[in-house]
């Protein structure tokens, strides 16, 4: 369960990078900065967990290094779609996606709430990236 449910966040972290590259290339690098950080105690957290379920270290490695390849698969995604697509799409899912992923440790009783961050996310992000332009700080 932990690995598929990794393979899915990497894939959508590829999604978001090669999306934001197709933006910029100062806002792919800030984007992959931001993932990295995010993955490195993610990945740690993920190995812990597979040594613990009894997997000897080649094996938890393996595993660890089989969800990670779906980033690279979300990668291509990610370009593909931001190139031909608006990409703006793109980050309103993965923004979501996001949110829904932090929600999802919560009972089955707060469903709703996973929902409504799930949506939030979506809806967040696609008005940010939609009216960047807009946007005026001071």
């Amino acid at each position: 369960m932990i690995t598929l449910s990794d393979a899915l966040h990497n894939f959508i972290d590829g999604l978001a990078i090669g999306a934001s590259f197709t933006v910029s290339v100062l806002t792919g690098f800030s984007t992959s900065t931001a993932i990295v950080c995010e993955e490195f105690p993610h990945e740690l957290g993920d190995f812990v967990i597979l040594l613990n379920a009894g997997m000897t270290v080649p094996q938890a490695i393996f595993f660890n290094m089989l969800s990670a390849v779906s980033c690279y698969i979300g990668l291509v995604f990610g370009i593909l779609l931001g190139s031909n697509f608006a990409p703006n799409a793109i980050f309103a899912i993965a923004g979501g996606m996001f949110l829904y992923i932090a929600l999802e440790t919560l009972p089955i009783i707060f469903f709703a709430i996973q929902n409504a961050g799930l949506l939030s996310g979506f809806a967040i992000i696609l008005l940010i990236t939609m009216f960047a332009g807009e946007i005026h700080l001071g």
